[in-house]
C-alpha cells in the first residue's frame, strides 16, 4: 500500500495534528513538517512528536514534500493555498479536510485557475468538541468515514494515494459529488451546530441563567449542547461557506417549530406525541448508520 515519503501539515489543530499521528502510527509516512499560523501550535505539535519538523512559513513546509495536508478553516483555504504555492513540488498531491467542498473548490480555482488535477478534496467525519494540537488522537479516524469529492480533472493516482493514507488512519473511505456532499452536512452537521449555539445563547441571556439554569442542566442539557463548545471561528467559516443550504433548512426548523407552538396553544398534544413518535422511530431506524 502506498504511503507518503514525507507528509506537510498545514494546519496544525485537532484533525491534521491527529492525522499526523495516526499516519506514524500506521508506518505510512516518512518525514512529516508542519507548519500553523499560530507558532505555539508548531511548538507543541513538535513537542509533543506529532511533527519533526516546525517550520516558520506554510512555504517552508511543504518544501520537498510529496503530500500535502491542508487542515485549516474553509475560509482560509484560499490564504492557505497562496502561502504554499511557492514552496509545492510540482508533482506534489494536495489535500484538505474542509467540510465544505464546493467552497474549497472555488479557492482553489481561485489560486490556480483551475481545479489541478493533483489536488484532493476530502472530509474526515471525525472530531470532538476539542481543538488545537495538543488534543490529537491517532485513533480519531478510526472506523469513521472519510468522504473524498473527485473533480473532473482528477488525476486518479492521487486520489488512489489519498484514499490509501485515509485507510491507513483507519477510516472507511467513500467518494460522493461535491454539492451532494455540502447538501448532506448541511442537513447532519451545519444546522445541528448552528441550533446548538443558538440554544445556548438564548438560555445564556436569561436572568437566571447563571443562579439556576446552568447549576441544574442535566445530561440530556450536556447531550444536546456538546458541539456548541466547538471552535467558534470554524463553525463561523463552515456555515457562511454553506449558507445557502443551511438557510433553506433552518426556514424548514423555523416552520416546524411554529407549527408545534401552534400545536401546543391549541392544547394539541397529540400533534406533539406523534413528532415525537416518527422523530424516535427515525432515529433508532438509522441509528447504526450514525456516527
Amino acid at each position: 500500500m502506498s504511503g507518503a515519503r514525507h507528509l506537510a501539515v498545514v494546519g496544525l489543530g485537532l484533525i491534521g495534528g491527529s492525522c499526523a499521528r495516526a499516519l506514524r502510527a500506521a508506518g505510512a509516512v516518512g518525514k512529516i513538517s508542519g507548519y500553523d499560523t499560530d507558532p505555539a501550535q508548531v511548538r507543541q505539535a513538535q513537542a509533543l512528536g506529532v511533527i519533526d519538523d516546525g517550520a516558520d512559513s506554510a512555504a517552508q513546509a511543504v518544501h520537498d514534500a510529496d503530500v500535502v495536508l491542508l487542515a485549516v478553516p474553509v475560509l482560509a483555504t484560499a490564504e492557505a493555498l497562496r502561502a504554499v504555492r511557492p514552496g509545492l513540488r510540482e508533482d506534489a498531491v494536495v489535500t484538505d479536510v474542509g467540510s465544505t467542498k464546493q467552497s474549497v473548490l472555488d479557492a482553489v480555482r481561485e489560486v490556480f485557475g483551475a481545479i489541478p488535477p493533483r489536488f484532493v478534496p476530502g472530509h474526515p467525519i471525525a472530531g470532538t468538541e476539542k481543538s488545537g494540537v495538543a488534543h490529537a488522537q491517532t485513533a480519531l479516524f478510526r472506523g469513521h468515514r472519510v468522504i473524498l469529492t473527485p473533480h473532473p480533472d482528477q488525476d486518479r493516482h492521487a486520489l488512489k494515494l489519498v484514499s490509501e493514507l485515509w485507510t491507513r488512519c483507519g477510516a472507511r473511505v467513500v467518494t460522493m459529488d461535491a454539492a451532494r456532499h455540502d447538501a448532506i452536512f448541511a442537513a447532519t452537521s451545519h444546522l445541528p451546530h448552528l441550533l446548538a449555539y443558538s440554544f445556548v445563547d438564548m438560555l445564556a441571556r436569561l436572568p437566571q441563567a447563571e443562579t439556576e439554569i446552568f447549576p441544574n442542566a442535566g445530561g440530556g442539557f450536556r447531550d444536546f449542547t456538546r458541539i456548541a463548545s466547538s471552535s467558534p471561528r470554524m463553525w463561523h467559516d463552515i456555515l457562511r461557506a454553506n449558507a445557502p443550504r443551511v438557510m433553506e433548512l433552518l426556514r424548514r426548523q423555523i416552520a416546524e417549530l411554529t407549527e408545534l407552538e401552534r400545536a401546543m396553544q391549541a392544547g394539541q398534544w397529540d400533534t406533539l406525541r406523534a413528532v415525537f413518535e416518527r422523530a424516535r422511530s427515525a432515529r433508532e431506524r438509522h441509528l447504526s448508520q450514525i456516527e
